[in-house]
């Protein structure tokens, strides 16, 4: 693990970088100071700048609301108003005027207590007196004009005294604030200046200190990754006599002498396995000849079964087709009983018939043949056949079928396979389902493709191995399943081949159950002709 600082006169390359970074970052920070700072100071400047304008605005107000008391006041003393008539005419325009000084007032405070410095507040708080003034001008004005004197020359001149003297005043306030707002403006604009001035400096700062990190300090490591970088591509391609300087006793020094030590490990283990794949393919080449040996006796052992098959199918058919002759000569020469007889060895011998091409048929699939020669075929057709050969063995079982109706679909098969692997499903419905008692035979249509459903009254299969007994010598650990094996796997592939589909539920619809039990329903698709 490396070192935070090597031993000699080598500093950590961790050191250094976070010595390059931190000047940065202090820079970076006094930078993001300076801003902040001046921003603020911007700030306070412009709030300022604003409460002058919000006052300039309210002043502007307090002007036109006095310009309409005084219009109001001279027309009611020249036309001879009574004191209370003046009075009512006057009140809505006094409470305008006492709720702008009542704004004005709490503006002022705002502006006191926004001010920076003891001479700004001081200054600030000086226009308050100017507006108490104009206060007590308006409240003595208003005092004259609700009194019961009645010379017109003397109410007017109380109107001129409080114009005269009311505008003086007016005037000095918004003057005060204009220069409180140019010196605000004034003010930004210097802060502008500093902030550009700040910025400059500490741009001529960075660009050489950043130069100097890079070049000094990151390109050097550059490099050195650059030949490191050479030195793994080198590795890769099995060249493992690397070349890396030794010296600095940094980080990447270290990774340097790691590389090193791993090329001159990974050459020794080169030799090492050149030495085992040699003699592994001295190994190999040995099993292989015994493979091919044993391959060659395995082909003739498979002829030789193949010979064999095709003795026993010549033997046995040359006996059963004369049987099957005589069958049918035997019941055109007799009747009754006889001609019965006839019939039934006849049945027989061709279901024989058929037994012999089924196991031929198995044993050409397992070699990886499947002799199958598809046709149209009546699905009616199909499931008579299955039910007049598995009727004897589901008697026997104490079962009862049902064979339902069939419709006039046509699919496309070999009739011989699909007979095989419907009585195959049978067979395994009365092996592990006989204690449900029934059994049915369904059609089944899917679009494109029909089909057959085998349906049982038995305990199903458990849902976790419902996803692999269709598998090749796959077996469920418990339920019904037991047993299944390479029947329904074998099942499977020949449908498939065909073009068809097998399909398995469990445990059955209730509108297709034949009892309280699970039940297993397994259906076999093909395609229509």
């Amino acid at each position: 693990m490396p070192r935070a600082v090597m031993t000699g006169r080598t500093t950590s390359l961790k050191v250094r970088l976070g010595i390059g970074a931190a000047i940065l970052g202090g820079l970076t920070l006094l930078a993001a100071a300076i801003f902040l700072v001046g921003m603020m100071r911007v700030a306070d400047r412009l709030d300022a700048a604003l409460g002058t304008e919000a006052r300039l605005a309210r002043y502007s107000t307090l002007s036109r609301e006095v310009s309409t008391f005084l219009v109001i006041a001279t027309e009611t003393v020249q036309s001879g108003q009574p004191p209370q008539v003046r009075a009512e005419r006057l009140e809505p325009v006094a409470a305008t005027l006492r709720q702008t000084f009542a704004a004005l007032r709490g503006d002022l405070e705002r502006g006191v207590a926004a001010a920076q410095g003891l001479d700004a507040q001081s200054r600030q708080a000086t226009q308050s007196l100017g507006l108490a003034r104009m206060e007590a001008l308006l409240a003595s004005a208003l005092a004259a004009l609700r009194s019961d004197e009645g010379e017109r020359a003397v109410l007017r001149a109380h109107i001129d005294t409080f114009a005269g003297r009311f505008d003086p005043l007016l005037n000095q306030a918004v003057q005060t604030e204009v220069m409180f707002r140019n010196e605000a403006l004034a003010g930004i604009d210097r802060l502008r200046r500093d902030l550009s001035v700040a910025a400059v400096i500490i741009g001529g700062l960075s660009l050489p200190l950043v130069a100097a990190f890079y070049l000094l300090l990151i390109r050097p490591q550059f490099r050195r990754l650059d030949r490191l970088r050479e030195a793994a591509r080198e590795i890769g391609q099995e060249n493992f006599a690397v070349a890396l300087p030794e010296g600095e006793a940094d980080e990447i020094g270290q990774i340097y002498a790691e590389t090193r030590r791993m090329a001159r490990a990974l050459a020794q283990r080169r030799d090492e396995v050149h030495a085992e794949w040699a003699r592994l393919n001295e190994t190999i080449a040995a099993r292989t000849e015994e493979l091919r040996a044993a391959n060659m006796r395995l082909e003739k052992v498979d002829a030789n079964r193949r010979r064999f098959f095709a003795d026993v199918s010549h033997e046995l058919r040359t006996p059963l087709t004369v049987i099957l002759t005589e069958a049918q000569i035997g019941q055109q020469q007799s009747a009754g009983e006889t001609r019965a007889a006839f019939a039934t060895i006849e049945a027989r011998a061709g279901r024989l018939n058929r037994r012999i091409d089924d196991l031929l048929r198995v044993a050409r699939s397992d070699s990886g043949q499947l002799a199958l020669d598809p046709v149209r075929v009546p699905l009616a057709r199909i499931a008579e056949e299955a039910v007049a050969e598995m009727r004897a063995e589901i008697d026997n079982a104490g079962m009862t079928l049902d064979p339902g109706a069939m419709p006039g679909a046509v699919v496309r098969c070999d009739p011989n396979w699909a007979r095989q692997v419907v009585v195959g499903l049978m067979r395994n419905a009365i092996i592990h389902a006989r204690g449900g008692g029934r059994l049915a035979l369904r059609a089944a249509l899917d679009g494109a493709r029909a089909g057959l459903s085998v349906i049982d009254n038995g305990p199903g299969i458990a849902p976790e191995d419902q996803a692999r007994v269709l598998e090749r010598f796959a077996r469920a650990e418990r339920g019904r399943a037991e047993g299944f094996g390479i029947g329904l796997a074998l099942a499977r592939w020949v449908v498939e081949a065909e073009g068809g589909e097998m399909r398995l539920s469990s445990p059955v619809p209730r509108d297709d159950a034949l009892g309280d039990a699970p039940g297993l329903c397994i259906t076999v698709l093909w395609p229509q002709g």
